[in-house]
């Protein structure tokens, strides 16, 4: 592998765009140093990078292409509606269609588009304080991201720039910790809005720990929210609070909904939904209203992928070659003498793969092992998440991979990492200093 254009457009890149990147987990602190390549075109589960390397990708757009990178289908569809405009003075027939779409797949009675996860959610919360009347928001401590805005950066690594006060407002309790809830709902009475929290991430809810959420929200009139970004349509196709039977008030979803197209959605019950609209006598919610929320082509896209969804086994497909991805890394660590040290986490549909040292603990040394030594088998994979355009022998090339780099982990740990990793570390995406 070489990365002599990738590294000399990497100065271009942090002189005009903060970061380097537009999305912080893309950022080249996120690769092996030297090791960061810049994408020209995707097809399917594979990518092209400017030095003309091709990887097969996992994690597709932080999970936004779950059907694979220009899939037909989609692109058919989204060309269709370029050809009719993309923006008017009125809605256009196609918000309707996709709404109805939407709401065939998603158990909700009302939907509202907008273009990513943090406008959405930030909705969600608005929409709760709003019909609650309260200003405290309880999210799980448990789970990374919710949103770009002040109500959760706040209480995240990078809180810069967000008054106390606001971070104030935001409360933690913990995932599978039912009693962590209930005190926090005893030591501000009265005062919480909402609960948020993924209905699963890398660990499954154990028995009665949602249920037990959904009681409590009831109990304390809290409105319940699920962030369905990365469960929806991967765990199920109505997302995982269909898989896991329980009721939200309110929920996100985005990601794999435009497969990469722009476009996520807050949906809910109607009687909290409505207060964003005018069909009633409360004082009005300035819920969501976007420039760019209803354009036509990221709709038409939307459309085109559910329609994909509806008529073929793509979830089933995702559980199925994650089962065989865990199966065969499984084996290869195993084999390689690394299993306690590289362990696959999270359910087949969304995968993740743990880096640990000698003595158990985290590394992020380690991590940027691993990803060099995939990198330069042709993989690229910050996480193994599987999109249904992943074929078998595709999931058999990436066990080879592994294969080959656990063996050179297993070394590393034996001879010590400072003769096998090349460059520094890469750090978390979220993080208070450089």
């Amino acid at each position: 592998m070489k990365f002599e254009r990738s590294n000399a457009l990497r100065e271009r890149f942090h002189a005009l765009i903060p970061g380097g990147a537009h999305t912080y987990a893309k950022g080249d602190d996120q690769f092996p140093e030297g090791m960061a390549p810049y994408i020209v075109r995707g097809q399917g589960c594979r990518v092209w990078d400017v030095d003309g390397n091709e990887f097969i990708e996992y994690g597709a757009g932080l999970r936004a292409v779950g059907l694979g990178h220009a899939f037909a289908p989609v692109l058919d569809g989204v060309r269709r509606q370029l050809e009719l405009g993309s923006n008017f003075v009125r809605p256009s027939r196609i918000e309707l269609e996709c709404a109805e779409t939407f709401l065939e797949c998603v158990p909700a009675d009302m939907v509202k588009f907008c273009k990513d996860g943090s406008h959405a959610m930030s909705g969600a919360v608005k929409l709760a304080r709003a019909c609650t009347g309260r200003d405290l928001i309880a999210v799980c401590g448990n789970h990374p991201f919710f949103s770009v805005d002040d109500w959760f950066i706040g209480v995240s690594p990078m809180p810069g720039g967000v008054p106390q006060a606001t971070r104030d407002l935001t409360l933690k309790f913990g995932y599978n910790d039912l009693r962590s809830l209930d005190l926090l709902f005893e030591q501000h009475a009265g005062r919480i809005a909402a609960v948020i929290l993924e209905a699963e991430k890398d660990q499954p809810p154990t028995p009665g720990f949602l249920a037990g959420v959904r009681q409590l929200c009831d109990r304390h009139g809290a409105l319940l929210v699920l962030d369905e970004m990365i469960t929806g349509f991967r765990w199920h196709l109505g997302g995982a609070q269909t898989l896991h039977g329980v009721e939200p008030d309110l929920s996100a979803f985005g990601k794999a909904l435009g497969n990469g197209f722009s476009v996520s959605a807050l949906a809910g019950r109607r009687e909290y939904m409505r207060r964003g609209g005018t069909a009633h006598d409360e004082e009005r919610v300035f819920l969501l209203s976007t420039t760019h929320g209803a354009e036509t082509h990221a709709l038409a896209a939307a459309i085109a992928t559910l329609r994909v969804y509806q008529r073929e086994p793509v979830v089933d497909t995702l559980w199925a070659r994650g089962r065989q991805l865990r199966a065969g890394i499984e084996q290869a660590a195993a084999s390689a003498g690394v299993a306690t040290q590289v362990p696959v986490l999270g359910p087949p549909c969304c995968l993740v793969f743990g880096s640990r040292d000698a003595d158990g603990e985290p590394s992020q040394a380690y991590r940027t092992l691993l990803l060099q030594e995939l990198i330069e088998r042709g993989v690229l994979a910050t996480s193994l998440v599987v999109n249904y355009s992943h074929t078998p022998a595709d999931i058999d090339q990436t066990i080879d991979a592994f294969a080959g780099a656990l063996t050179v982990y297993r070394r590393a740990l034996e001879n010590g990492i400072e003769g096998y990793l090349r460059g520094r570390p890469v750090q978390p995406a979220i993080r208070p200093r450089r």
